[in-house]
């Protein structure tokens, strides 16, 4: 069947990427959505005190969301991408190599699977 999305949910550990550095960790996801390919529309970041960033870059195909816990060096991070064009997978091995974790786990699951064909397809 086929799906509308592809959906991206990866754990990022061990982590020495700058994780704390709002403006790094904002250039390196919209370098990881260009990387797939994407076309960004939006970024919104936001440094937490004392530590930690969260922040998402809207994408025409979708998003990227990243939130970090510098102190365990760990970060969760999304990448949702609508349509054929964009391989959500390339964004992800983009931040794996960015992050340096020293461990990663990511689950795919596809979006908007439906029984039969959606409305106005």
């Amino acid at each position: 069947m086929k799906a509308l999305g592809r959906h991206i949910l990866a754990e990022f550990y061990g982590c020495t990427g700058a994780l704390d550095d709002m403006k790094e960790v904002e250039r390196i996801m919209v370098e990881a959505a260009l990387e797939a390919g994407a076309e960004v529309r939006e970024v919104a970041f936001h440094k937490f005190s004392p530590q930690g960033v969260s922040g998402v870059v809207v994408i025409s195909e979708s998003h990227l969301a990243i939130h970090t816990w510098p102190e365990t060096g760990y970060a969760a991070v999304d990448v949702f991408t609508c349509g054929e064009r964009v391989n959500p997978w390339d964004a992800y091995n983009y931040l794996c190599d960015k992050l340096q974790a020293k461990s990663v786990s990511a689950t795919e699951i596809r979006r908007g699977i439906f029984a039969h064909e959606p409305p106005n397809t």
